[in-house]
């Protein structure tokens, strides 16, 4: 029988939940409304295919879109043989002393404030990608790319690891009667299991690198134009929202910068939604 505490927990939690659902539409609300001034008229159709020219009158956030896109994928490009090599190498140590050190440096990485990330970024990676390829500034989607990619492995390397520690004892059990050593249970067994928790890892890294606001703003350049190379200087939609955050309240560059948010906030959703229906357990599959 439930008691009384138990009938207050629930009902308390549940106006959390009632609290926390209402804030996000509110939160979608307001951007829809903020926007709209832009959005009428077939103004969406305008928004997401034109080039972002005030001057001009054309205020599209295509560029940004354009490069949001590319930055987030390069990174992702780049950390995941990385993120993966590492989540195999501790796996492979096991609670050996090189694999817990390596496990514990990572989880040290993911409490490193991305500001940090960023002045590194600028007096390192930007002077070496300058003079390696000497041309342009250095702030550019490459040297963006490259830093949002040590940003989010730490992210893909935790959910990796806890995705091989979720197989099935009995799986590695057969594989050991079988004569199977370390390297072939982690590439025919360990890694096949956990497809489904890799492409979660991959899912959420891509969110963070999409979502992150700093790293693009102080490496990518923030000139806004769709990128020939990947040396050229470029402006996310995060970024974007940074800038112009102090325009005028009722000029079309503020308004724009809630379609921006418009745009990540659905971005967003989907991918929580996929990551729920990845996370689900297959039929037959033991939650």
């Amino acid at each position: 029988m439930i008691g009384p505490s138990e009938r207050a927990t629930e009902r308390i939690l549940l106006v959390s939940a009632a609290v926390s659902a209402s804030v996000t539409v509110l939160i979608l609300g307001f951007m829809l409304v903020m926007a709209l001034p832009l959005l009428r008229g077939g103004g969406l159709f305008s928004l997401l295919t034109q080039h972002w020219e005030p001057g001009k009158g054309l205020y599209g956030i295509y560029p940004l879109l354009v490069t949001t896109a590319g930055i987030s994928s390069l990174s992702l490009l780049l950390a995941f043989p990385l993120s993966l090599g590492c989540a195999c190498l501790i796996g492979l140590y096991g609670q050996r002393p090189p694999g817990t050190l390596l496990r514990r440096i990572v989880q040290l990485m993911t409490g490193v404030p991305t500001v940090v990330y960023g002045f590194v970024g600028i007096f390192v990676l930007v002077p070496l990608i300058r003079e390696f390829f000497q041309t342009g500034s250095g702030m550019c989607l490459l040297t963006g790319a490259l830093m949002l990619s040590v940003l989010i492995a730490p992210t893909m390397i935790l959910f990796f690891q806890d995705s091989f520690e979720r197989v099935p004892r009995s799986h590695l059990a057969a594989a050991d009667a079988l004569g199977a050593d370390r390297a072939q249970k982690l590439l025919y067994v360990v890694l096949p299991a956990a497809r489904r928790g890799i492409l979660v890892g991959v899912i959420l890294a891509f969110g963070r690198a999409a979502g992150d606001t700093l790293i693009a703003l102080m490496l990518a350049g923030n000139a806004v134009q769709v990128p020939g190379s990947v040396l050229d200087s470029v402006r996310t939609l995060t970024a974007h929202i940074a800038l112009v955050i102090a325009a005028d309240y009722e000029s079309p560059e503020f308004r724009s910068i809630f379609a921006c948010g418009l745009i990540l906030y659905l971005f967003i959703t989907v991918i929580t939604v996929l990551v729920r229906r990845l996370a689900m357990p297959e039929s037959g599959e033991r939650p």
